[in-house]
């Protein structure tokens, strides 16, 4: 038997083995802290151009609401399926599942209960229209079975659930999508993704995770290049072209540009110098600089967009 072999098994043996968790446990489960994916990417529509009237607050929030139901019930169905994999990973082993702590059958009871609530609240605001929630629960579960083994296919499917969060904003809100928009959120959404496949490989390899095996260091770091690149572009074209900011272009693309470019140096800086990442959504909240410059750069657009005349 191999060294690594004989890890893996003292790993899993140190693994503590209890029946189904408590409160705790299945509240961890849920994943509560990933829900900031959903508050910060469906209400991009707001910040692109939507009025903020009552209704469309309320459309936006609701929407948010089902986002965060839909992706824990995806992370529970992930978990269930991962969780030999998980047990053989030095963080993911204590995850309620994969140690022990929730049993499958009480999982899969709670993604049931998840679902049902799913399927109301889409069914309570049945004038918004769902298909961007309906294609994301689909991708999911195709990328729970099979894509997420498939190189770089895997990391374009995670991308392409933030786009669809971002475009169930503009569904709930009956606004037309940026092209420019969208393909700016999946650019850095793919960059955070690359981010945190870069740290896996550095870190703990790629046995726990089978579609590692098509990625090196080197290929991360061009990818995260790309992906910085593109996302900068695409937010510029945003400004330039689709931004409902009338006369105020030019200045606006003047403020803009170097908030994002800071804010790209600031994460690029956190994964290739500090060796953060393993969590994007932890790397990008616990860093008080890069968020105040997200919060900067957000309120810029809503201030602009939101001006007479825009």
């Amino acid at each position: 038997m191999t060294t690594e072999a004989v890890a893996r098994d003292a790993a899993r043996e140190a693994v503590p083995r209890r029946s189904a968790g408590g409160a705790v446990d299945l509240i961890r489960l849920a994943r509560p802290i990933q829900w900031s994916k959903n508050a910060l990417a469906v209400p991009l529509v707001l910040a692109a151009g939507a009025p903020w009237s009552g209704a469309n607050l309320l459309r936006v929030a609701w929407a948010v609401l089902v986002f965060c139901l839909a992706s824990s019930l995806i992370y529970i169905l992930n978990d269930i399926a991962d969780r030999e994999l998980d047990r053989d990973h030095p963080a993911k082993r204590d995850r309620p599942i994969a140690s022990g702590r929730v049993s499958v059958p009480a999982a899969r009871l709670y993604a049931a209960s998840l679902g049902v609530a799913l399927g109301i609240a889409a069914v309570v605001a049945s004038s918004i229209p769902w298909w961007p929630l309906y294609l994301y629960v689909a991708l999911n579960l195709a990328y729970s079975r099979w894509l997420k083994h498939v190189p770089l296919l895997d990391i374009c499917v995670v991308s392409a659930g933030f786009g669809l969060r971002a475009v169930q904003g503009y569904a709930a809100t009956g606004t037309p999508v940026s092209g420019w928009m969208l393909v700016a959120v999946l650019a850095a959404c793919l960059m955070l993704i690359v981010g945190k496949r870069r740290h896996e490989l550095a870190t703990v390899g790629s046995s726990h995770r089978p579609a590692l095996r098509g990625y090196n260091v080197a290929l991360a770091d061009q990818l995260l290049t790309i992906n910085a690149v593109l996302a900068t572009v695409a937010l510029l074209l945003y400004v330039r072209f689709d931004a409902p900011v009338g006369d105020l272009r030019v200045a606006l693309s003047g403020v803009v540009a170097p908030l994002a470019l800071f804010g790209l140096f600031r994460y690029l800086q956190s994964v290739l110098v500090r060796h953060q990442g393993g969590d994007p959504v932890w790397t990008l909240l616990s860093d008080r600089v890069l968020v105040a410059d997200a919060v900067l750069l957000a309120t810029v657009l809503i201030v602009t967009t939101a001006l007479p005349g825009s």
